[in-house]
């Protein structure tokens, strides 16, 4: 595991979006898997300024989204669709039949899921997943105590994550109660993975996953297992840390 400590949320951002960057540089047709949220919100500015400035090309690249709420139209203002069109999708030249993000709506969950699952096996699976990380530990919507076994599957939200989540939200009560989400077992198929982490609030979480116990009640701490992951977090956010890690 690297553990890249960035001064701010911007070097933060910045370092994410050179290591994406550099995985499509080296393999144009890469296969990424891409987070929701607050936290790469600056990297897919960063990469939409690569894309202008120097002609970073997203035309052969495939995507897969972690996750997505139930119940949620592609339309709706706090869908996940919605959220990766307005903050990147419109302003790349990603092919539309390249873009992968759950149907919160579909008839048939379940199977909504298992056809999830095989699109990703189809496209040769992840090559590069991007992360954030939950205050309770969770990664996607992976919430705590859920096997490290599962691929997409339906979740259950935790009451901590609703509460997190309602601040996009008119209310608490407005959050829904159920996502689609990778599962554990699929995250950690990826090749590379990149988790990214913003503020103090992260810090105790942060510590514990990639130094404390491997159990699923903290799930980002599987982690640990993977042979390839990349940690970017800001000063504030690595203040529980060990002196081990590369400084920016």
């Amino acid at each position: 595991m690297r553990i890249i400590i960035a001064k701010n949320y911007e070097e933060l951002s910045k370092q994410a979006a050179n290591l994406i960057a550099s995985q499509i540089f080296l393999n144009p047709r890469s296969v990424l898997g891409l987070a929701t949220g607050s936290t790469p919100l600056m990297t897919y500015a960063k990469l939409i300024e690569r894309y202008h400035q120097d002609g970073l090309d997203f035309s052969q690249i495939t995507t897969f989204n972690l996750d997505e709420y139930v119940g949620l139209p592609k339309n709706d203002p706090q869908s996940y669709h919605y959220y990766m069109r307005t903050h990147f999708f419109q302003a790349v030249n990603l092919k539309e039949q390249r873009i992968h993000i759950p149907d919160g709506m579909a008839p048939d969950l379940e199977v909504e899921c298992a056809q999830y699952e095989a699109a990703i096996e189809r496209a040769g699976g992840i090559d590069l997943q991007l992360l954030g990380i939950g205050n309770n530990g969770h990664i996607g919507f992976n919430e705590p105590d859920f096997s490290f076994e599962a691929t997409t599957h339906v979740v259950e939200l935790d009451n901590e994550t609703i509460q997190a989540n309602s601040r996009f939200f008119q209310s608490p009560e407005a959050v829904p109660r159920r996502a689609i989400s990778m599962g554990i077992k699929t995250i950690m198929r990826s090749r590379i993975i990149v988790l990214l982490a913003s503020g103090q609030n992260k810090a105790a979480v942060v510590a514990k996953a990639l130094y404390g116990e491997i159990t699923p009640a903290v799930p980002a701490s599987i982690l640990q297992l993977h042979p390839n992951v990349i940690v970017v977090v800001d000063q504030e956010a690595a203040q529980h840390l060990p002196d081990r890690a590369t400084s920016y």
